[in-house]
């Protein structure tokens, strides 16, 4: 998976929907990103679009609500006025709109509100604080999450809301890839990358030389090695043979 901003990881575990961590009414998260991500590629944009995804869907919810409340038309329109012309740098003449075109908008905003940022001229964290603050959620973007496995609470709040994701044609059994014979390492007795027909030359091979055979029992890899030490020695008595 991978975000717009060079955010880019794998997936390490798939777990049920019940698993997921979720809030106080049960909404469990959909991916659960490694925090670590953040300072390594000092991509903070990140985390201001996931600050901003949440705003945007909490008016939503707030215009849904009001929507189901039955609020007033003028209501919706003042309300409506603030989110639009508070800070905007061309007003929306909203008041020319009869009441049935109001709701008409409102409704088209119930399931978020639509938010444009350009690359060079983006929301400020001022006016993503305003809009978390108008959505009646915290300045700081971060809430309470539950254990899905455990229901225990989290220690800290987390961050969380909306941000686009995109799905990396990726795929492991595309770039699988064994050869039982070929060119080795003079030093280290491990294989060299060789120039495929296939366009996955430039992948990390698994080279079972001396760091890697060190490495293994370390992360407790112990069949694996077993199972390596077993298929060399196999090999050596058919060459022996």
């Amino acid at each position: 998976m991978a975000g717009r901003h060079g955010n880019k990881g794998v997936i390490s575990e798939i777990m049920p929907i019940e698993d997921m961590p979720h809030d106080e009414n049960g909404n469990p998260v959909d991916i659960v990103l490694n925090p670590l991500g953040v300072p390594s590629r000092m991509n903070v944009g990140q985390v201001l679009e996931t600050h901003l995804g949440a705003a945007a869907k909490g008016i939503g919810m707030k215009i849904d609500q009001m929507i189901k409340d039955k609020a007033k038309t003028d209501t919706l329109r003042d309300y409506l006025n603030k989110l639009y012309n508070s800070d905007a740098a061309i007003a929306e003449d909203l008041d020319s709109l009869n009441n049935s075109e109001i709701m008409v908008l409102a409704e088209n905003l119930r399931n978020g509100l639509p938010v444009a940022t350009p690359v060079f001229d983006g929301a400020k964290e001022t006016q993503i604080k305003s809009m978390l603050d108008d959505a009646g959620l915290s300045k700081t973007g971060q809430i309470t999450l539950f254990d899905g496995r455990t229901g225990k609470q989290f220690e800290r709040p987390v961050t969380v809301g909306y941000m686009y994701m995109i799905k990396l044609n990726h795929l492991v059994d595309d770039k699988m890839h064994a050869r039982s014979t070929g060119s080795y390492s003079l030093v280290t007795q491990q294989p060299l990358v060789v120039k495929l027909n296939l366009a996955v030359s430039d992948l990390e091979k698994w080279k079972f030389g001396h760091w890697k055979l060190m490495e293994l029992p370390i992360h407790f890899k112990k069949c694996l090695l077993s199972n390596r030490m077993m298929l060399l020695e196999e090999l050596k008595c058919i060459k022996a043979s």
